[in-house]
């Protein structure tokens, strides 16, 4: 069974698997009318990521 969470203290793309710290340079921000800013995968620009806690 594959995990759905990310590893403690980083974020995880549900869409490549890329992880880096969360809050980290790593990750794109984005701004998106209506819903603020995002955290984007700098790997393939997808915005479902799970945040690190």
């Amino acid at each position: 069974m594959a995990s759905t969470s990310a590893t403690i203290g980083h974020s995880r793309c549900r869409n490549c698997g890329f992880e880096a710290p969360g809050g980290g340079d790593d990750w794109l921000r984005i701004e998106v009318p209506k819903l603020g800013r995002m955290t984007q995968c700098p790997e393939c620009h997808s915005t479902d990521v799970i945040t690190a806690r």
